[in-house]
């Protein structure tokens, strides 16, 4: 029986050989789950930062990564760059590229300002008008004009002070028609623009100015400017000081320019359009007086 026993328990595994079997099975599986769940977290954060991130990310990420930084500090750090560089860029492209650059024509590829300005003046639209042609008075008037000087009947040189730097810039007129409209272009090296002045009677003692103006910014500080629509606040402001100036100093006796412009050309001087206003008058005064005239000698003949 001895014998018997002793050969059954060589012939098979005892509890302890199979107790250690069972352990080392638990133990592999084990392992196996927790490499599938590492695997699957690995999957999930290539396919984040695959869907996340561009090529130069993923490189900057690698980078981070080989340099001692864990895989989730690596792609947050990354990702806060990459905003950063869009708001850097977009705020360069915004302000024409760093450096400004560019001249006149256009604004060297600014973007287009629109200013549309109205005010009204208790005047009648002739006085309005002709204060409005003496140009070289605006210095005296508006904010930052330094001076203002006609070249001839078209065109006339402008100085003004923005902020510490001092501007300067070409009118040309190309339409002007006495008591409605005034078109003029400019160009400087820091912008260019293209506006329109009208003049409308409201009633014959209030005139509604109305003032549309494209601004093509060139420089940095323009540009900017620009952003903040600087340029439509300094035009109502000046309209205000104008309306101000005009009010105050109202004088039946002022003289404006009475020619008529086309196409940046006088087709009508300033002396001959006075001319014509005088020959008109005066025939109206002379149809009046021949009408008084016949009235009178129509009463005579009733008399006699």
């Amino acid at each position: 029986m001895a014998a018997n026993k002793q050969q059954t328990q060589s012939d098979g595994p005892s509890g302890i050989d199979r107790l250690k079997g069972e352990i080392g099975n638990y133990l592999e599986a084990q392992g196996q789950r927790a490499v599938n769940a590492v695997g699957g977290q690995l999957t999930g954060l290539t396919e984040r930062l695959s869907s996340g991130a561009g090529g130069g990310d993923l490189l900057g990420i690698g980078k981070r990564v080989l340099g001692g930084e864990s895989a989730g500090k690596a792609f947050l750090s990354e990702k806060v760059k990459g905003v950063k560089d869009k708001v850097t860029g977009g705020a360069k492209e915004a302000l024409g590229g760093a450096g400004g650059g560019g001249g006149s024509g256009g604004g060297g590829g600014g973007k287009v300002t629109n200013i549309v300005e109205t005010i009204d003046i208790g005047l009648p639209r002739r006085m309005v008008y002709d204060y409005w042609t003496q140009l070289e008075e605006f210095s005296g008037f508006t904010k930052g004009v330094q001076s203002v000087k006609m070249s001839d009947e078209v065109e006339s040189d402008w100085k003004v002070k923005v902020a510490f730097s001092d501007r300067s810039w070409q009118a040309t007129i190309q339409e002007q028609v006495p008591d409605e409209r005034i078109e003029w272009t400019s160009e400087g090296a820091k912008g260019s623009t293209k506006g329109v002045v009208s003049f409308h009677e409201i009633t014959p003692s209030l005139t509604r100015l109305v003032v549309v103006v494209e601004y093509y910014p060139a420089g940095f500080f323009e540009k900017t400017g620009n952003l903040w629509r600087a340029q439509g606040r300094r035009l109502r402001l000046d309209l205000k000081h104008f309306q101000r100036y005009v009010t105050l100093e109202a004088d039946d006796d002022v003289e404006g320019w009475r020619g008529e412009i086309k196409d940046g050309e006088v087709v009508l001087s300033h002396e001959d359009a006075v001319k014509e206003e005088r020959e008109a008058a005066d025939g109206e005064d002379g149809d009046s007086d021949s009408q008084d005239d016949d009235g009178k000698r129509d009463q005579g003949d009733d008399a006699a």
